[in-house]
């Protein structure tokens, strides 16, 4: 796979998903006596919804818990059983037999083996438009289908009979099974599709839902609705909540002030909140697998900017100058950490020895502070380019906290390296990202969040090609090692994994991308909110198991 998602290059958008995804499972050995007699919870959330979908969302949220696929995400990223029994694989990795277990849509028709190759067949289709048709990369046929080149009717799904359904691989995809989680690859009832035409998805009733709950209530613009338990749910004994009540609220003000007056369950809090209320018995924080970061523009238009950009003692300079820990102590100011590597802390784990990837991979002098060697570079680089001063554009989006950490940057910057002056362009997001992708940007403040829990969901978007390499970073060393993760060593546990943490030190040593700090999101939580399944990349959060206790 190539590319990943646009959840964490605009930063406004994580907050829109953040109350709508999949999460961590608890113990299903609490006693009936723990319940409360009401299993109601109330949630708020930061925007309308904008589809019911899944070929074409802008996220997975949580809607993992009205659709689900044939497996579902649980505790600590693990694989949890879905709509499919078992599975089967192939010596060479290429394919997956799934059993599609005895399961019903919430109007109590069968969900088959069709329903899935129908489901990804229309995903794929062109004129869906979806934005995540490029998780299907690496089923056969899927990325010449997505680019126009094949017809959707060869993309490598097949049905056998009711409850086989078989995938067919172009080559070993390792996290395969993780991928199965997203409800993007959950089925479609080509029958409901056709029966509702035009006005398929486009209110609650309009559609069928296979997950532990159903959407009701919502008509397509209004701002309140619920999920309620599906009672033709496979395990709904397993679902404790009888209604999840949503209501939009834009402001964290308001959320506050509702959770306050114990008609919210759960609010997240703004910087400015955190500070006030990160002693309250009730706060909480939920990371994220997402990792801010400085890119650089190596096609830069300017051709002295161009040359800077390309020299790595400067890319170095500008890296070793930023107090990462004082940036998130005194800028952001909520419970967010400083980033040791591009891949996040706490995605993924050595199958050896259980060491984080990101302490393992991480290169000595690539994200401390360390003005001394900063000063030392910068004087050596700028002389290597020919120039005593140098002015660069820092382009960022006017969201929070982006502002902030830019106007952090140019003071602190300018203070260390001299010669230097930062222009700031803070402008809406939609049009900061439009910039970044057409190249017009010195230096640009943007991110990412894992689609799920491996390493190449970072790695691959730095590879030359990819849609979101805005900075046009070059590497052939960085490109093979992430190849060979992805191909040659794919079915190689040890191998690709030697790949990806020798992939990810390139990156550094080059300082490609210069990663600053990654996301944890505070909260508020009812205490008597428990089960609660959150996990930090794919679809964070599963309320399947979670309950109000007494």
């Amino acid at each position: 796979m190539k590319k990943r998602s646009v959840l964490a290059v605009i930063f406004s958008l994580v907050l829109v998903t953040v109350l709508a995804a999949c999460g961590k499972q608890s113990s299903q050995s609490s006693k009936s006596g723990q319940y409360a007699s009401k299993q109601v919870l109330n949630l708020s959330y930061p925007s309308t919804l904008d589809s019911i979908d899944i070929s074409n969302m802008s996220g997975y949220g949580s809607t993992g818990n009205v659709f689900e696929s044939l497996y579902r995400l649980g505790k600590n990223g693990k694989v949890t059983p879905g709509l499919a029994s078992q599975t089967k694989v192939s010596k060479d990795g290429k394919t997956y037999t799934f059993t599609i277990r005895n399961a019903k849509w919430s109007d109590g028709s069968a969900i088959t083996a069709q329903d899935f190759v129908y489901s990804w067949k229309r995903t794929v289709t062109p004129s869906t438009k979806s934005q995540y048709a490029y998780l299907f990369s690496g089923v056969k046929n899927a990325d010449q289908i997505v680019a126009g080149k094949k017809k959707p009717s060869t993309l490598g799904v097949k049905a056998k009979g009711k409850h086989t359904f078989i995938v067919t691989l172009d080559k070993p995809i390792t996290y395969f099974k993780k991928l199965m989680t997203y409800p993007l690859f959950g089925p479609i009832s080509e029958a409901a599709v056709k029966k509702w035409g035009s006005k398929y998805a486009t209110q609650a009733k309009y559609m069928l839902y296979s997950g532990p709950f159903k959407l009701t209530g919502w008509t397509g613009t209004n701002n309140k609705w619920a999920f309620v338990k599906n009672n033709q749910y496979w395990d709904k004994k397993a679902v404790h909540l009888s209604r999840i009540n949503y209501s939009v609220n834009e402001s964290t003000t308001t959320t506050l002030n509702l959770f306050q007056e114990k008609k919210l369950d759960l609010t997240q809090l703004a910087s400015e909140q955190v500070k006030n209320l990160k002693t309250n018995s009730d706060y909480t924080t939920y990371p994220y697998s997402i990792t801010a970061f400085l890119v650089y523009n190596f096609n830069a238009t300017n051709s002295t900017v161009k040359k800077a950009m390309n020299n790595q003692k400067i890319r170095r300079a500008i890296s070793l100058s930023i107090n990462r820990k004082s940036m998130v102590k005194n800028v952001i100011g909520d419970a967010s950490k400083t980033a040791k590597s591009f891949v996040p802390q706490d995605l993924a784990s050595d199958p050896k020895n259980g060491k984080d990837f990101a302490d393992e991979s991480t290169v000595k002098n690539s994200t401390s502070y360390n003005p001394t060697l900063a000063k030392k570079l910068w004087q050596q680089g700028l002389k290597e380019i020919g120039v005593k001063k140098l002015t660069l554009r820092l382009l960022t989006s006017n969201d929070e906290p982006n502002k902030a950490i830019s106007q952090y940057f140019k003071g602190q910057l300018e203070k260390i390296l001299p010669g230097l002056t930062i222009d700031l362009s803070n402008i809406p997001s939609k049009v900061a990202s439009t910039r970044a992708q057409q190249g017009n940007f010195d230096l640009y403040l943007s991110g990412w969040g894992a689609d799920f829990n491996d390493p190449i969901s970072h790695l691959q978007i730095m590879t030359t090609g990819s849609g979101y390499n805005y900075g046009k970073y070059n590497s052939k060393q960085y490109n093979q090692l992430v190849k060979n993760a992805q191909n040659k060593d794919a079915n190689n546990t040890t191998a690709r994994w030697q790949d990806m943490l020798k992939a990810e030190r390139v990156l550094m040593q080059d300082q490609g991308i210069t990663p600053l700090y990654q996301t944890v999101y505070s909260f508020l939580q009812n205490p008597k909110v428990k089960g609660v399944i959150h996990n930090t990349a794919g679809t964070q959060w599963n309320y399947k198991y979670a309950y109000i206790a007494k």
